[in-house]
């Protein structure tokens, strides 16, 4: 079975043969948002080399996503550990996004 198609000259990929992002923003309840590289086990949600997206100003959170300089990250010095049921969504990001900080 093909992963792709093309209809009207236009290559498609089959959704389960892409790989999801590893990297993402986490908002979870009560306000707390984080970023990092995630990782899914059972009802945990982990983030490595991770950062707490401890507020922005001037921007809206779109803009964030797209450039982590608009935001005040504090990096996490161990791995975040959250329970699956406190996320409220996530984002996916760049594979860079607030390494740098």
């Amino acid at each position: 079975m093909s992963n792709t198609m093309i209809i009207n000259g236009e290559e498609y990929v089959r959704a389960s043969a892409v790989a999801p992002a590893t990297r993402v923003i986490v908002v979870v309840d009560r306000g707390w948002i984080f970023a990092g590289d995630v990782t899914d086990e059972g009802d945990r949600i982990y983030l490595d080399n991770a950062v707490w997206v401890f507020g922005w100003e001037s921007v809206g959170f779109s803009k964030i996503c797209s450039d982590p300089s608009k935001a005040d990250l504090r990096k996490m010095d161990q791995r975040v550990d959250i329970p699956r049921g406190s996320e409220i969504f996530r984002v996916p990001v760049s594979e860079t996004w607030g390494r740098d900080v």
